[in-house]
């Protein structure tokens, strides 16, 4: 006789690429979910998913301009974090930006706030909160 064993099945996987977009002064950027979308309201760094094929910063390239009419000149990959939400499992591809043109455009009516550790605006989308840590911890004085 055999032991019947439950097995599950790996979550799929979705890459996601984020902007870190930081000023020269320290603020960073967050953008607030927008209606519609799981966690609505929640704030966030921006970003979005990869498409087949497409590298971290050339789909973080395209989020930024479809979501807020930037066009990234300065991005480095930073951090990557996994985090499983209900509604998926992500792979968070943090990218620093540093430098862009444009001046932020909520383009899908979503509210942005530029911010520093401790964030004014909540509540916090889950896996941004080890993101605003790290900030925090980067800008003490060594």
């Amino acid at each position: 006789m055999t032991q019947a064993q439950d097995t599950v099945a790996p979550r799929k996987v979705t890459e996601v690429a984020v902007g870190v977009l930081v000023q020269p002064d320290g603020r960073f950027l967050l953008a607030q979910r927008p209606g519609g979308k799981p966690y609505e309201g929640y704030w966030e760094f921006p970003g979005g998913k990869l498409e087949p094929g497409e590298t971290v910063e050339a789909a973080l390239a395209r989020e930024l301009h479809e979501e807020l009419g930037l066009d990234i000149t300065e991005c480095v990959r930073w951090h990557v974090l996994e985090h499983d939400y209900p509604h998926a499992y992500v792979r968070l591809h943090f990218c620093k930006v540093t430098a862009w043109r444009g001046d932020p455009i909520g383009r899908e009516g979503q509210a942005f706030s530029w911010q520093t550790v401790p964030v004014t605006v909540e509540p916090l989308l889950p896996a941004t909160i080890p993101v605003v840590e790290w900030l925090g911890e980067e800008s003490r004085p060594a």
